[in-house]
């Protein structure tokens, strides 16, 4: 069986239409030689079938070699095209459609791109490949407008490499209705990894600071102190910070340090890019 596009006959039918429709929509075209609008009509669907690249399976079904077939499934008039999930038609439509039409219907039916993402940065986390899962679940996360399943998971992400303050984020973006007991365990872990984070060394400078905002010695401590403890966000902010004052702080170690950070988000990181063009407006 091709991946894409299928023939259909009576010895195939039932592990095209009912097996193969358990795993994702077959398009079920009836079709015959001597019917022009079946002409013009199958190479959209076979264009459509490639373009999807396998995400649902295109059958043809010669109605006068298979008429036992059109039969079974109630065709009365060519083309006619159905939409089988699980065994069942769930959709479909009699004689040609436009190309605009036939994509309205096919996307009820099939993943959306953000689903498909979602599922990539499943696999990689279940890999073990964080780093890499990390933007593509964050893709999926805002193409989806931020739906809630997705947001667990990059939470979960988030908090596995200390992203802390950007775990927050997302987890309060979660509305009440979601907030089942995997949003509990990880609200449990973020202020596990909150209070972790609060070393002595650490709530020492922040209350320095806190006396004196001014004390840019306190806050560049305290900015690397951070950067070691995976708070990237916290520590960029305060180093820039002392860069609006003086940008070439400790002998330029500040830049470096604020620099370094950056790098360490990866390309492409959008704390990075949100950073990299807080420094670009201070440099220029």
């Amino acid at each position: 069986m091709n991946e894409f596009i299928v023939d259909v006959t009576q010895d195939n039918a039932q592990q095209v239409l009912i097996e193969e429709s358990m795993k994702r929509p077959v398009v079920v075209d009836f079709w015959a030689d001597w019917c022009e609008p079946c002409k013009q009509l199958m190479p959209v669907l076979e264009k459509l079938a490639k373009e999807y690249d396998g995400q649902f399976l295109l059958a043809k079904v010669n109605a006068d070699t298979e008429q036992m077939l059109a039969g079974q499934l109630g065709v009365r008039s060519l083309p006619t095209v159905m939409v089988l999930k699980e065994g069942q038609p769930v959709d479909g439509f009699a004689g040609a459609q436009s190309e605009k039409q036939i994509r309205e219907m096919l996307d009820k039916y099939l993943p959306k791109p953000w689903d498909l993402k979602f599922e990539q940065g499943k696999q990689l986390v279940g890999e073990g490949k964080l780093d890499e899962a990390l933007p593509v679940l964050r893709q999926a996360y805002n193409e989806s407008g931020e739906r809630a399943d997705i947001a667990k998971q990059l939470a979960a992400v988030l908090l596995e490499q200390n992203r802390v303050p950007e775990a927050e984020t997302v987890l309060g973006q979660i509305l009440l209705a979601d907030q089942d007991s995997d949003y509990q365990q990880l609200m449990s872990q973020l202020e596990l990894k909150q209070q972790a984070a609060e070393s002595p060394e650490i709530k020492g400078l922040q209350q320095a600071l806190e006396q004196n905002p001014e004390d840019f010695e306190s806050a560049y401590k305290l900015a690397v102190q951070y950067s070691q403890t995976h708070r990237p966000q916290e520590a960029l902010d305060l180093l820039l910070n002392v860069l609006r004052s003086d940008l070439n702080y400790a002998d330029g170690a500040a830049k470096q340090a604020y620099l370094d950070i950056i790098k360490s988000l990866g390309t492409g990181d959008p704390l990075a890019v949100q950073y990299q063009r807080k420094l670009m407006t201070l440099l220029y």
